[in-house]
């Protein structure tokens, strides 16, 4: 019996897919592959790449953090925030990384270093997620819509 999967933030219900094989989440502790009869658990995920495999696709999804819940072949995560490949916008991922290294490079005081490396990190995972949709079809992400 495969998996059905939510993806909620705040904002949006990212992704509702039934049928879904394998999901590999960054776990806090390590990398986390969920599989059908896979037994209850509650646990925090943190920023990465995520992974929700159906028959022979796949789909990355960038993720910062949140909770993933699994009970009865039912996989629910709830986000900080999370986009699929096809979502990001790679010059405005690449602008955010370049911003936040020179934020980090200048270290001047009022700069706010845990935000300035968080921002860093989103970025640096966007980017990940959208070279691998590259890499696996051939295309350049850009924004929704083109």
């Amino acid at each position: 019996m495969p998996l059905t999967v939510d993806i909620v933030t705040a904002e949006r219900l990212v992704l509702s897919e039934e049928g879904v094989d394998e999901i590999v989440a960054p776990g806090i502790e390590g990398e986390l592959t969920v599989l059908p009869m896979h037994a209850p658990l509650l646990t925090m995920i943190k920023p990465g790449v995520m992974r929700i495999k159906r028959g022979n696709d796949e789909t990355d999804m960038a993720i910062t953090g949140g909770f993933l819940e699994v009970r009865d072949d039912r996989v629910t995560i709830l986000a900080d925030a999370a986009e699929r490949a096809e979502e990001i916008d790679v010059a405005r991922a690449e602008e955010a990384r370049r911003r936040a290294e020179q934020q980090l490079e200048r270290r001047e005081a009022d700069v706010d270093l845990a935000r300035v490396s968080a921002e860093l990190q989103k970025a640096l995972i966007r980017l990940k997620v959208a070279e691998r949709r590259r890499r696996r079809t051939g295309t350049r992400p850009g924004p929704p819509g083109v």
